[in-house]
């Protein structure tokens, strides 16, 4: 398929994991990708691996998802590169604090919504405002559906971007279709405490189509969901979870 020839999309937190795998599946259907990252070394070797499927179809730019000026030169080098946007990827987004949420620290607390939610919120202020102009997917989790144990303030966080994706979507339609996927454990970095050692097989026996996620599980559907298949969805999220929410609990 080549669904995205000639057009350009943004992927935020891209260095690695899902970000990565987003890019990866939309440089193979024709796209120009733009992914951030913190760490230049890290969005080097990313690039490297998306020239490696189609050379010159990326382009890595070094910052943090909650800074503004980083923000700033990323649709400046869009628009004097590319001249068009088409499609975001809202991907960044943090979890530094495992635990009840009465026992996290209020500045953790900030720190998690300021990239997570507020940020996520200003991408898609600035890509509007460059033009954008078809669709958005932000990444989310199944943590955010419901209580999340271990990961409380995180799945706060994903609940409210699940709602700022319904907000969007009807604020930003007609013209912009917005969307969210929420990925429940994936072989990512970030969720590595979650499915580390001894954990994987216990987890995975939860999950009906017995073991947990990788990366190109999610950019499938992210895929599918940016694309013009997904023309008549907006406000919607799609659940990743290997079967596990088609389990009765108790």
């Amino acid at each position: 398929m080549r669904r995205f020839e000639g057009r350009v999309a943004l992927i935020t937190g891209a260095s690695r994991g899902i970000g990565l795998a987003v890019a990866e599946r939309l440089v193979s259907e024709g796209a120009t990708v733009v992914i951030t990252g913190r760490k230049p070394e890290s969005l080097t070797a990313a690039v490297e691996r998306l020239d490696a499927i189609a050379a010159g179809h990326a382009l890595g730019l070094a910052g943090k998802a909650d800074d503004a000026d980083h923000r700033a030169d990323v649709f400046a080098q869009i628009s004097e590169r590319f001249g068009r946007l088409d499609h975001l990827v809202n991907n960044a987004g943090i979890n530094p604090a495992y635990g009840p949420a009465l026992e996290i620290e209020s500045s953790v607390v900030r720190k998690i919504l300021e990239v997570n939610v507020v940020a996520a919120l200003d991408w898609t202020r600035s890509a509007v405002d460059a033009g954008l102009s078809r669709s958005i997917v932000n990444t989310a989790s199944v943590a955010g559906l419901s209580a999340s144990p271990g990961v409380a303030f995180y799945g706060v966080s994903k609940a409210a971007l699940l709602n700022l994706t319904q907000q969007l979507a009807v604020e930003l339609a007609p013209g912009i279709r917005v969307n969210a996927v929420a990925p429940a454990v994936v072989r990512t970095r970030l969720a590595q405490a979650l499915y580390e050692g001894d954990r994987e097989a216990a987890l995975a026996s939860a999950y009906p189509l017995g073991r947990i996620g990788e990366p190109e599980d999610v950019a499938g559907p992210v895929a599918f969901l940016l694309s013009d298949d997904a023309a008549w969805i907006t406000g919607h999220t799609l659940t990743i979870d290997g079967g596990a929410s088609a389990v009765a609990v108790g």
